[in-house]
C-alpha cells in the first residue's frame, strides 16, 4: 500500500509541470509562477514568469525544496479524464488516458493534451479536434 501511495504522490507532483502555482516559503516569502521543472528527490522547483508578493517580477526562480512550506495550485486547468470519457463514447475502446503524462491517446496515433490535438492527422484527428473544442468551450463556461 505504501508504494502505491508514494507513486500517487509522485504522479500528482509531476502533474504540476506547466501549472500556475503559489509557493510560500518558510521565511515568509511568497512566489507565483508556472512550474517548468521539479526534482522529486528533494522537492526543489523551478518557476517561470514569477511574481513575488511584494511586486517583484522575475523570468525564472529556483526554489529549494527545504524552504517550501506550502504550495497552492492556482490554475489546475480542465480535467482531461472527462474528455477521455467523451472521446471513448465516439471511439469505443480506442482511448487511453495517461494521467501521469496528462495526455490522451486515441487509436494509438492521435495525442491530445490540454492544448488540443498535438499529434495526428486525417478525419479521425479532425473529429477528435472538434470534440476537444466543444469540451473546452463547455469547461471554460463552467
Amino acid at each position: 500500500m505504501s508504494a502505491a501511495i508514494s507513486k500517487r504522490f509522485s504522479d500528482e507532483l509531476s502533474a504540476l509541470v506547466g501549472r500556475k502555482v503559489r509557493v510560500v516559503l518558510s521565511g515568509g516569502a511568497c512566489f507565483e509562477g508556472i512550474v517548468v521543472a521539479l526534482n522529486p528527490a528533494d522537492y526543489s522547483i523551478w518557476l517561470s514568469d514569477v511574481r513575488e508578493k511584494d511586486g517583484g517580477v522575475y523570468d525564472k526562480v529556483f526554489i529549494s525544496g527545504r524552504s517550501i512550506e506550502c504550495l497552492f495550485v492556482l490554475e489546475a486547468g480542465p480535467d482531461l479524464s472527462k474528455l477521455a470519457e467523451r472521446l471513448n463514447k465516439v471511439f469505443p475502446n480506442m482511448v487511453r488516458y495517461i494521467k501521469e503524462a496528462d495526455v490522451i491517446i486515441v487509436m494509438d496515433r492521435i495525442r491530445v493534451t490540454r492544448d488540443g490535438v498535438v499529434e495526428g492527422t486525417g478525419p479521425a484527428a479532425e473529429r477528435v479536434k472538434k470534440i476537444y473544442e466543444e469540451w473546452l468551450s463547455e469547461e471554460t463556461k463552467a
